[in-house]
């Protein structure tokens, strides 16, 4: 992953509700791969 990527805002509540959504689900995706390789 490239940790320059520009994150375009989308307009409206919908795209904070993207946002935190995809935060949410990036942050249970780390978890449960840190869960795995730490077993």
């Amino acid at each position: 992953m490239t940790r320059n990527f520009k994150i375009r805002p989308l307009g409206g509540a919908a795209g904070c509700l993207t946002m935190i959504v995809l935060s949410i689900v990036l942050s249970l995706v780390l978890t449960g791969l840190v869960n795995v390789f730490l077993r």
